[in-house]
């Protein structure tokens, strides 16, 4: 287990109270900001190390020897901030995205845009196979971000399924775990259960989260340990083709009718700023998407000056 000071241990839950923040936000990922902050590929190995033999030392009372396999500081750190973001946020950012959508979407648009620059410059050779890895990102993503939500569905089942498939999205970079929630039909129940903190719906929700997390953590993990280049590729791929759900100008071309029994927008298309229906806020938008850009490079700065 690597060895950390305290600022560093307050750092790694300032950055998870980050991918909380951002995992509220449907067409915002989690696993963009583990990325940008650079603790993407410690989470996926330590996430990764939860296997058969903790239980075996669990059971044989190991219980320092079973914190240090699973990276046990790092991890409680880390979704300490996710957990603290996400019960005290998950208000203001519900606040901002009904009051403020077109700033806070330019922020994150902005924040994601460089994103792209960030992780494809790990990328140590482009090549023809990593532009078509790259392409296929895109599509994936652009597809995804275009599907129209299901119905809302409040079975248990229909719960846990989708805190597996939400937690596997949150952490691929450019695939937003609430946006899959949003395209499922189940983003108003959790997140209400959130609020309300409904404990049976949030532990249903949760058992799915970390059965998924477990075995997708695993794969991923893989697939950087052996086909590292192919993987950032795709993953970049799949960060650009995002930035189509958090354009902040859309057109509503459709709605429907959620659980409060009130009109939300099904499907959208992007549209330019002087097409869009009411004040297009441009001069804020573009001083908001400057801001977030900026704000993944002032990061890497200030990660640069504490390692040193």
């Amino acid at each position: 287990m690597q060895q950390r000071r305290l600022i560093d241990y307050v750092l790694l839950t300032l950055k998870g109270m980050a991918m909380g923040a951002a995992d509220v936000i449907p067409g915002v990922s989690g696993g963009t900001i583990a990325f940008i902050s650079g603790i993407y590929e410690e989470l996926l190995r330590s996430i990764s190390s939860i296997d058969k033999d903790l239980i075996s030392l669990l059971l044989k009372g190991k219980f320092r020897n079973m914190w240090g396999k699973i990276n046990g500081n790092f991890l409680l750190a880390v979704f300490l901030g996710i957990g603290i973001s996400i019960f005290s946020l998950a208000k203001l950012v519900i606040y901002l995205k009904e009051q403020h959508p077109l700033l806070l979407w330019a922020f994150f648009f902005g924040l994601v845009l460089a994103s792209v620059f960030f992780i494809g410059k790990e990328i140590e050779k482009w090549k023809m196979s990593t532009l078509v890895l790259f392409f296929v990102g895109t599509v994936i993503a652009f597809y995804i971000s275009q599907l129209p939500p299901l119905q809302n569905s409040d079975s248990m089942w229909f719960l846990f399924v989708s805190g597996m498939l939400a937690v596997c999205a949150m952490i691929l970079p450019g695939i937003s775990g609430a946006f899959i929630l949003v395209l499922l039909g189940s983003y108003t129940t959790i997140l209400e259960a959130v609020d309300t903190r409904n404990i049976k719906i949030i532990m249903v929700v949760g058992l799915g989260a970390v059965l998924g997390l477990m075995s997708f953590a695993r794969l991923l993990k893989y697939l950087f340990s052996r086909y590292k280049n192919a993987t950032l590729a795709i993953l970049t791929g799949f960060v650009f083709g995002s930035l189509a759900k958090i354009w902040p100008w859309k057109k509503d071309l459709s709605f429907y009718i959620d659980s409060q029994g009130e009109e939300k927008p099904l499907h959208q298309m992007m549209v330019w700023p002087r097409d869009y229906i009411g004040d297009s806020q441009l001069y804020g938008v573009l001083v908001l998407a400057l801001v977030g850009f900026s704000f993944i490079f002032v990061l890497e700065y200030v990660a640069i000056r504490l390692k040193k």
